[in-house]
Order: C-alpha cells, then structure tokens, then sequence
C-alpha cells in the first residue's frame, strides 16, 4: 500500500477517532488471518529475504502486506472505540 493509499485509508476510517460501538470493536478485534494465510505469508517472507520470489510471489506478499496495513488502521480504532466505552 502507497502512502497515499495509507493516507486516503486513514482518513476514511479515522483511527484515532473512537466512534465505533462497542460490538463492533469486539468484531474487528477478533478479525485475523487463518492458519492457511500465516503459513503462506512465512513461506513468501522467508522465501523474499533469499531472494527467492517469482513476480506473482512478489505480488502475493505485498498483498498480504496492504491486507495487514488496512486490518491494522481499523483494529487501531477498535482499540480506541473499546477504550472510551
């Protein structure tokens, strides 16, 4: 994810503000990966520091990239949602 897609993201989904009810807080903190996914996203990370990814691979990894990026703006307001309830 560019930093202007971080940017666009952040201010769409303001982190810092803690507006969400607590319901859905709870809901997006519980959101992660699957066993599946963590499994892959070590193989392509360790796969990446050899020097060893195909173009698509390369892909694959910074898409798990931009996923983590995005769960971690909306988890960030979860935290703060949780906190001021």
């Amino acid at each position: 994810m560019s930093a202007g897609e971080v940017a666009i993201w952040s201010r769409l989904l303001q982190p810092e503000a803690g507006n969400l009810s607590p319901e859905a807080a709870r809901s997006i903190l519980k959101l992660d990966l699957g066993d599946r996914d963590r499994v892959r996203m070590r193989e392509l990370v360790v796969r990446g520091q050899s020097g060893d990814l195909t173009e698509a691979e390369e892909t694959e990894l910074e898409t798990y990239c931009r996923v983590g990026r995005l769960l971690d703006l909306m988890r960030s307001k979860a935290r703060r949602s949780a906190a001021t309830r």
